[in-house]
């Protein structure tokens, strides 16, 4: 496998996992319709951040002359059926849906930890495009975490 081929192989791996933040957030945004808009907001807040980042990994991929991925990690798949497997013994409350949006940033908190980590040269910029992103994703994180807890707090 080529330089370029690896680090392609690594880029994709994160547009799949910004694939998986898009599909969950739109699906938790539909889940919050019923639930306080504050909600709502913030998932789509987080959607579009992370079709921003797609769009920058995706012209990376070309600069690279890889093809981009197009659809989402096996991971991310397991995920969306999870959050709809346990939104049906939950009811969509607003606690179980917090809570399935804090596994999928801790999944992609996980993806560009093993990106930077991965043995693929890359170029300062590009090192520099994932640091920001993961920076930027562990504060979404970090805002979800903060709802899910303050809403168990509320109703300890």
């Amino acid at each position: 496998m080529t330089t370029n081929e690896k680090l392609v192989e690594v880029l994709n791996d994160l547009v799949q996992i910004n694939n998986d933040r898009i599909e969950g957030y739109q699906k938790a945004t539909e889940e919050a319709k019923d639930l306080d808009v504050d909600l709502k907001a913030i998932f789509i807040k987080m959607a579009e951040e992370s079709i921003k980042y797609k769009t920058e990994l995706v012209n990376e991929v070309g600069k690279l002359g890889g093809e981009a991925a197009t659809g989402t990690t096996g991971s991310g798949k397991i995920y969306r059926v999870w959050m709809d497997v346990k939104a049906t013994f939950t009811g969509h409350n607003r606690q179980a849906v917090l809570e399935n949006c804090e596994f999928g940033e801790d999944a992609a908190q996980k993806a560009y930890k093993e990106a930077l980590a991965s043995d693929a040269e890359m170029s300062a910029d590009v090192r520099q495009l994932i640091t920001t992103q993961q920076a930027s994703l562990k504060t979404s994180h970090d805002i979800i975490k903060k709802y899910r807890d303050m809403h168990k707090a509320v109703n300890a």
